[in-house]
């Protein structure tokens, strides 16, 4: 019922629109259709491309995979790195159980080396490990105790514990967030993929679990569809968008390489106005940027499921929302320019154009709306509801094809949620374009506001905000200048 309503106000709405009201905003209307093909034509491209993936491709590709990893006469050692802080114990005990259970199926035996902060995490991982009900005595728990100096710091030292073990080219290192449950199988089904030299490191599907409020929890679930969706996209050319923090599978030899480590531990950009930009978050970019600059393909494999434990960091949705937006979309463009500069040639087409989308589309996806604002204010105020009319028929559609790719229905909050992280996650990306060096931990007070270093005549939150407000200006300029509206 609820989405037979939806419907029928969406219809009503567009037939509310007098035809002379809709000849008056030709303009606009003409600038919402030209981005809105663009836009639905990448779309249709990434979903078309995932599906084939998706029933086609990845299945020949593990097929063989598999055939090639049961000729290896020695099965991968697993590295399960995993990092806890300020993480509650029952979600902990949870997490550790799961990284347990896939240690003990590990058939090439297993290691896990646990980054703690807190001695309390260490006796509850005791405890979990002990009361294990399954055989874990090809299981090896190593503990790095370190200060609370960031994600990092603890990556990187529990890297190098790994790497004075010697893991060899056929073992894996399996980075599992604090919050993030793996599957008991995920030795199994992601060793295989390293029988190719080319490949680098995977990452996988995830679900969420989100505490909090109903939207929050929708919202989780509608961003795991869409990554699922692009993420099957991107897999088709064996180089993903990101290797998620939450669970991502490297090359042993890789991940321990001085390089590497370094990038993790201490990464940064050099900013022609910032100055040097040190990365406090973002680990996951640093890691897929060096092995993306050095030439390795990353995987993906859409049937192998993490449990992402989301909380939600305020009391409500939207600031919730703004807040993770914030740190997702700094770690993404702190990265992009940098991946940009890469040759298409050298990364791939279509990889390299996925990425120069990601900063183009926080400017495109706000088109629609400040045309369609300026014709209500120049023209008529009805259009507006012509253009609520396309938003929630075009973002229903959507949302039913991306539901899809997970076989369910899906609720009829979706396309309201789609809406709201398109338009408030390209306002968070403009105003982040402009401050690449404000960073900040969800769960940390740690933060980074400027850069000692930086070249500037005024004080950089000045000259950030007045280049901000150029370049909305402008946008707001040359849609009404296309849209001939004045």
């Amino acid at each position: 019922m609820a989405h037979f309503l939806y419907l029928l106000v969406c219809i009503q709405l567009a037939l509310l629109v007098p035809i002379s009201v809709v000849d008056a905003a030709s303009g606009a209307i003409v600038v919402l259709g030209f981005i809105g093909i663009w836009r639905y034509s990448w779309a249709g491209v990434n979903i078309l491309r995932a599906a084939y993936f998706l029933k086609i491709a990845h299945p020949r590709r593990r097929q063989k995979a598999e055939s090639a990893y049961a000729l290896q006469p020695q099965k991968a050692h697993a590295f399960f790195l995993t990092t806890t802080y300020k993480i509650a114990p029952e979600i902990s005990a949870r997490v550790y159980r799961s990284v347990f259970a896939a240690a003990a199926n590990s058939q090439g035996g297993a290691t896990v080396v646990a980054s703690v902060v807190d001695a309390s995490d260490m006796r509850l991982i005791r405890h979990v490990f002990s009361s294990m009900p399954v055989n874990m005595s090809n299981v090896k728990l190593v503990f790095d105790r370190i200060a609370g100096t960031g994600k990092r710091d603890a990556l990187a030292v529990s890297l190098r514990t790994i790497a004075k073990h010697c893991p060899t080219r056929r073992d894996i290192v399996i980075f599992v967030d604090g919050d993030s449950c793996v599957p008991e199988d995920v030795v199994e089904r992601s060793a295989a993929y390293f029988v190719d030299d080319a490949i680098g490191a995977l990452t996988t599907d995830e679900t969420s679990e989100a505490t909090g409020g109903q939207l929050f929890k929708d919202w989780f679930d509608l961003r795991f569809s869409q990554r699922q969706m692009m993420m099957c996209s991107m897999g088709l050319g064996e180089r993903v968008l990101t290797l998620t923090g939450r669970m991502s599978v490297f090359r042993a030899d890789l991940a321990t390489h001085p390089e590497f480590v370094a990038a993790v531990q201490t990464d940064y950009i050099d900013h022609w106005r910032l100055g040097r930009v040190n990365f406090l978050t973002g680990d996951d970019k640093s890691t897929w940027f060096w092995l993306l600059k050095n030439g390795y393909k990353m995987a993906y494999l859409p049937d192998v499921r993490t449990i992402s434990i989301e909380t939600q960091p305020r009391e409500s949705f939207v600031s919730s929302a703004i807040v993770l937006m914030t740190r997702w979309f700094g770690n993404m463009l702190r990265t992009n320019g940098r991946a940009l500069a890469l040759s298409p040639s050298r990364i791939g087409l279509f990889t390299w154009w996925s990425i120069l989308d990601q900063r183009v589309s926080m400017w495109t996806t706000l088109v629609g709306p400040v045309s369609l604002l300026l014709a209500s204010v120049y023209v008529d105020p009805l259009v507006l509801l012509l253009y609520f009319s396309w938003v929630m028929f075009t973002r229903y559609i959507y949302c039913a094809i991306i539901s899809l790719f997970r076989g369910r229905y899906f609720p009829i909050t979706y396309p309201f949620l789609l809406y709201f992280g398109q338009i408030v996650g390209a306002l968070v990306k403009s105003f982040i374009l402009f401050r690449l060096d404000r960073q900040k931990w969800t769960r940390q007070n740690t933060t980074t506001v400027g850069s000692k270093n930086a070249n500037r005549l005024l004080p950089s939150g000045t000259l950030s905000f007045y280049l901000h407000s150029l370049a909305v200006y402008w946008l707001v300029f040359g849609v009404a200048w296309i849209a001939g509206i004045s």
